[in-house]
């Protein structure tokens, strides 16, 4: 049995999960930490990080990226592994994280959907099969309109796989309204779409002569990036101390 920490357990994703774990046999929540403690999870919270004494295997992270500093420190204290999901980090603190992970398990990915980390190891794959042949290789994201960034993390994180496979041979292009010419070879291109109340869409296309590829992952709802949370934390408990990501988790 894993024991959980979850850190912003009352938000959006720790309720998501705190869901997943309550029917998950392998794995427990024992505490919680939140800015408030309004809800009934089942477990005891603290807004406090510093005064969580609850013994735990691992802490899940999905709160705000104020609140990572402190939960570092209380990860590095209590040599408690993280797998650390919270999005915009500073320089300062993603330095902080490279530091900690020379005492403690960290894990951090991008996105923590199986699927699209799946989908990552495929197209490097992919990309030197295509590329080589001199196929277009254009990606196409769609979000909600809340969503503020674009591309999306995972857009890029999906370009980066392949541009590794292909050693970093393309630019990444984001916008062509601004340029007439016809498209260089060795562009990359990323499209963001906004609307609705779309949970998240990655498209993968691979455009030669006569012939498209296309590799797809729709997201449905937030608990697919919750499961992979929950996986990757059973995988990180236990874990020496180092920087890990999903690739780990799906091997």
């Amino acid at each position: 049995m894993v024991r959980i920490i979850m850190h912003g357990c009352n938000g959006k994703m720790g309720q998501v999960i705190t869901g997943l774990v309550a029917d998950d046999p392998n794995a427990q929540i024992v505490a919680g930490i939140d800015i408030a403690d309004n809800r009934d999870n089942g477990y005891p919270v603290f807004t406090d990080i510093k005064k969580c004494d609850v013994a735990a295997d691992v802490i899940v992270d999905f709160a705000a990226a104020v609140a990572v500093d402190a939960l570092l420190d209380y990860s590095v204290e209590k040599q408690i592994p993280v797998v650390l999901c919270t999005t915009g980090l500073s320089d300062e603190q993603l330095a902080k994280v490279k530091e900690c992970s020379a005492k403690v398990a960290i894990l951090k990915s991008a996105n923590m959907s199986l699927g699209i980390n799946t989908l990552m190891k495929l197209l490097k794959d992919a990309a030197n099969v295509f590329a080589p042949a001199g196929y277009d290789i254009e990606i196409v994201e769609k979000h909600h309109n809340q969503k503020v960034d674009a591309p999306s993390g995972t857009a890029i994180a999906l370009a980066d796989s392949i541009n590794e496979a292909r050693g970093g041979e393309y630019e990444y292009v984001y916008d062509r309204s601004q340029v007439r010419k016809k498209r260089d070879k060795k562009e990359l291109g990323i499209s963001a779409v906004r609307g609705g109340t779309i949970v998240g869409e990655h498209e993968v296309i691979f455009a030669g002569i006569d012939e498209v590829i296309e590799f797809k992952h729709t997201a449905y709802s937030k608990s697919v990036f919750a499961k992979g949370a929950v996986e990757a934390a059973k995988f990180l408990a236990g874990k020496p101390a180092g920087m890990y990501d999903m690739a780990d988790v799906i091997g």
